[in-house]
């Protein structure tokens, strides 16, 4: 009886379906991004990835994981994974943070956070959702997540306004008086 031979779970992805994947971990939490991404190893290499830089070094030793590495989170990192998700250039986060720990660097967790969500990427901040999204056919199918069109928007009022109504005088005749009408009557032009 022959072994069955596992194929490449990514061997399917055309480079239209390779999602561009942001890897980022926390102190506290990069034993578990290391778990996660153990585990999923085989999904992940059929994708683009990004680190910032103590995580990516990490991942890259630690499973053999092919990562484009930016600067270390508190020198720049998270900034400029940001400046990556505003330029379209990435499609999924996986952010694994300490929401029990503080952090210094909480402003910088908030923008990356908040830059995720102002460009409608997939964002995931544990386990759970890694899970859910690593797991989903849309990741390897061919979604495309709506971005949002920020460009200048031309100046003026949006709709055109209302003409004013006419007011007209009336001629009150005894007919009139007699049927308690108003003296004047507004007609729109």
């Amino acid at each position: 009886m022959q072994a069955e031979v596992m194929s490449d779970p990514g061997e399917h992805l055309t480079t239209r379906n390779r999602r561009r994947i942001a890897l980022i971990a926390h102190d506290n939490k990069k034993v578990d991004l290391l778990r996660w991404a153990e585990y999923n190893r085989q999904l992940l290499r059929s994708h683009t990835l990004y680190a910032t830089g103590t995580t990516g070094t990490m991942l890259e030793y630690e499973l053999g994981l092919r990562i484009t590495c930016f600067l270390s989170g508190p020198v720049g990192g998270d900034q400029q994974i940001g400046a990556k998700i505003a330029e379209g250039v990435i499609d999924v986060l996986i952010f694994f943070w300490d929401p029990l720990e503080p952090q210094p660097r909480d402003p910088d967790v908030k923008a990356l956070l908040r830059l995720a969500t102002v460009w409608n990427i997939t964002v995931a901040c544990h386990t759970a959702t890694a899970d859910m999204i690593i797991s989903s056919p849309l990741l390897a199918g061919p979604y495309q997540a709506a971005r949002p069109d920020f460009a200048p928007r031309p100046v003026g009022p949006l709709l055109e306004p209302e003409p004013e109504p006419e007011i007209r005088e009336h001629v009150v005749t005894p007919d009139d008086a007699a049927a308690n009408r108003p003296h004047q009557e507004a007609v729109a032009r």
